[in-house]
């Protein structure tokens, strides 16, 4: 196996002063899921998407995104030496349920790993081993195109996904909505001290922010189908994992749909499951 030092990236680092609109641009720009909080020279903990959206889910407040600080939202980062195994990283990440870890030389952070990162080890180094079928997840969790936005993040985050795919009233998959979603929505509308749902010209209505996607603010009036991707990727079952682990890195996607024979969408195939064959490689 490679070491981890070839595979780890340069950290990204914003000061623990900064706000949380500052966290949102940064990763939006980057197109990351995670950036390290640094109180001078020092890295003293971890900012991830989902972090960020719990909190913006369950902030109560009328306050702009820029108005509130990243130490409400940051956590301890988790961390590994350079000798730890890629097989070590991935377990290490299953255990403790999370996407990244800091890389340590000494006492010092030198270097961060994502389970992008894994897996474009596992698509190098793989192909042909595995398929998509061994690793797929059966169940997929879903809900129809028209559910208000606060329903749809409640059930991401009760159900600890993040992603959710959309369906039509005729029971067809239609569109998929991940945090990367929100997360977009956020920058829009997460400085806005008001918010008008103009659904119905002849009755504007307006809302205090009250939150990211509180029911009492714009939540509870934007449909899922306002902000999903209306194409799901997908693939086969007895596609090729290493081959399938280029499809979510040339996307920059978190997960695909999962088709049968039959061209019927039988699961998912996450970044999670790839990071469980790591895990247990011979």
């Amino acid at each position: 196996m490679y070491p981890i030092e070839e595979i780890m990236k340069k950290p990204v680092t914003l000061s623990k002063d900064a706000t949380v609109s500052d966290a949102i641009r940064i990763m939006a720009n980057k197109k990351i899921g995670r950036i390290l909080v640094s109180e001078g020279q020092k890295i003293v903990a971890i900012v991830t998407e989902k972090d960020m959206v719990f909190f913006l889910l369950n902030d109560q407040s009328e306050k702009k995104i820029e108005e509130i600080p990243i130490q409400k939202i940051m956590k301890p980062v988790l961390s590994v030496s350079e000798s730890t195994s890629i097989k070590g990283c991935a377990k290490e990440m299953l255990e403790n349920g999370i996407g990244s870890l800091a890389v340590t030389e000494g006492d010092k952070i030198v270097g961060i790993i994502t389970k992008t990162d894994l897996i474009e080890y596992f698509a190098k180094t793989q192909s042909g081993k595995k398929i998509v079928g061994e690793y797929m997840s059966p169940y997929y969790a879903w809900a129809y195109s028209d559910t208000p936005l606060y329903d749809i993040v409640s059930k991401m985050v009760n159900d600890k996904i993040s992603r959710l795919i959309l369906r039509d009233h005729d029971e067809t998959p239609i569109g998929i909505l991940s945090f990367s979603d929100l997360f977009r929505l956020s920058l829009t509308m997460g400085n806005q001290n008001k918010i008008v749902d103009d659904t119905n010209p002849s009755i504007p209505i307006v809302f205090p922010r009250k939150g990211f996607v509180s029911k009492e603010g714009f939540g509870g009036t934007i449909k899922a189908s306002q902000i999903m991707k209306d194409e799901i990727v997908t693939v086969n079952y007895d596609d090729d994992l290493a081959k399938v682990c280029k499809v979510l890195i040339d996307n920059k996607i978190n997960g695909v749909g999962v088709l049968s024979s039959n061209g019927v969408l039988i699961g998912v195939l996450s970044k999670t499951d790839i990071i469980k064959a790591i895990a247990f490689l011979n």
